[in-house]
């Protein structure tokens, strides 16, 4: 890795792994760490997650393989799912680490985060949206982002649960 590149990654966990699930496939995130800092030089990688109690196991594991956890409190609703939206948090951190990186990965397919893919480009500051879908995400990102897209769908051998 290019200790002058210096590549931080945004990570959407959620839709990362909702968008992994819906292909057939599980997520191994100790290899998309390694991926990451293979691929895009990431030296630091956030990962954007909700808080569920009885999940320390998870998040511990995360921790282990590299990842800095920001968690969000979930809410759980009447019929049992929960929601733990973490887009504010992914923006404001990405904010905040702005003049400690090089250049941003950001991991979604989610429209929301559009703002943050325009600035950054604005700002010569994004190296990538990696997405985790290239089937279904948004069409925000697919025009703001169009030159800077990569896709997860081809990595299933490089960083699959085995």
């Amino acid at each position: 890795m290019s200790e002058a590149e210096n590549n931080y990654a945004f990570i959407d966990s959620n839709n990362v792994y909702l968008s992994i699930k819906s292909q057939g496939w599980d997520i191994a995130w100790s290899r998309f760490r390694v991926y990451l800092r293979e691929h895009y030089n990431v030296s630091k990688a956030f990962l954007f997650i909700g808080y569920i109690e009885g999940n320390n196991k998870l998040y511990t594991a995360l921790q282990e393989a590299g990842f800095v956890c920001i968690w969000k409190p979930v809410l759980t609703y009447k019929d049992g799912t929960v929601k733990g939206n973490v887009d504010a948090e992914l923006v404001l951190h990405a904010m905040i680490e702005f003049p400690n990186f090089g250049k941003a990965v950001i991991v979604t397919g989610d429209g929301d985060f559009y703002c943050l893919v325009q600035y950054l480009l604005e700002q010569n500051k994004l190296k990538t949206v990696l997405v985790p879908n290239q089937h279904k995400y948004s069409a925000l990102l697919k025009k703001f982002a169009k030159k800077n897209i990569a896709f997860m769908n081809n990595l299933e051998n490089k960083i699959s649960l085995k």
